[in-house]
């Protein structure tokens, strides 16, 4: 269960290999506090904002998890509505990654109002760890396809940790957690964001429900402008390997991207 979300397991020397290469010397609080502020209002300013997501109502995609190391693929097509984040998806034959894998039949999960079902050729799955797995992932795809456009969401903490040059660019890097989520561990990106676009590049990750409790996961995006937003219609993911090495570990798409589908949450029961 732990590698399903990449399918590349690494060792706690790779760990601490990478995470000691985000111990920037901070400057005081307040002044972390604005620099990160600034930098996020100014990608607010370019994609528009929660405030222009929200116009667009709903989304429908097809989303494309090619694992790499597994050699396998979840292939959905994702269903959203922005108000109240209810999450729907149909897996209609690709499911080897993260839902249910190997076992044959059409998937559909739906989130709504904090409760997560799945079905299996129609009929209801009752099994814990399939809702469990259900509930984190509909959470999670929603999230990183809205990211950028609930970076300052209440409860969200945001500190400046200075900038590094990555291929000739002069990033700054924002550190991203959250306060009184009630979870044992909450997690935690480090942002880079791009001085010209003022658009986020890369960021680093942990997971801890699935034991990565430092944020050493890397994700790369690529946007696509639409609708007067942007969304980060190609993201890959890299896993470091145990010399500290990092290494490809999947490419997830998303494509066919329609707003204002007019969806109900009725659309979304299963």
């Amino acid at each position: 269960m732990r590698n399903n979300i990449f399918g590349f397991s690494f060792l706690l020397f790779a760990v601490f290999m990478i995470s000691t290469a985000f111990t920037s010397s901070k400057i005081n609080d307040f002044e972390s506090d604005s620099k990160s502020l600034a930098l996020i209002k100014a990608l607010e300013k370019t994609n528009g904002g929660w405030k222009s997501l929200s116009k667009l109502k709903d989304v429908e995609y097809l989303y494309t998890y090619n694992d790499l190391s597994k050699k396998a693929k979840d292939i959905s097509i994702e269903r959203y509505i922005f108000n109240g984040e209810h999450s729907w998806a149909d897996y209609k034959t690709d499911h080897a990654v993260n839902v249910m894998p190997g076992v044959a039949g059409a998937v559909k999960q739906c989130y709504m109002d904090g409760k997560a079902e799945i079905t299996l050729d129609g009929k209801q799955v009752t099994d814990p760890k399939a809702i469990g797995g259900t509930a984190f992932l509909r959470s999670a795809n929603y999230y990183w396809f809205t990211m950028m456009y609930k970076l300052d969401d209440p409860g969200t903490i945001n500190k400046y940790l200075g900038t590094e040059t990555v291929n000739g660019i002069a990033y700054d890097k924002v550190s991203l957690t959250y306060e009184n989520t009630g979870k044992d561990a909450d997690d935690e990106y480090i942002l880079y964001f791009n001085p010209k676009t003022h658009l986020v590049d890369q960021f680093y990750f942990s997971l801890p429900a699935f034991g990565i409790n430092t944020p050493i996961i890397r994700m790369e995006l690529e946007y696509e402008k639409m609708k007067g937003v942007y969304i980060a219609t190609k993201r890959k993911g890299y896993f470091p390997n145990e010399k500290g090495e990092y290494n490809l570990s999947g490419i997830y798409t998303s494509s066919n991207i329609k707003f204002k589908n007019k969806f109900k949450k009725a659309d979304f029961a299963l």
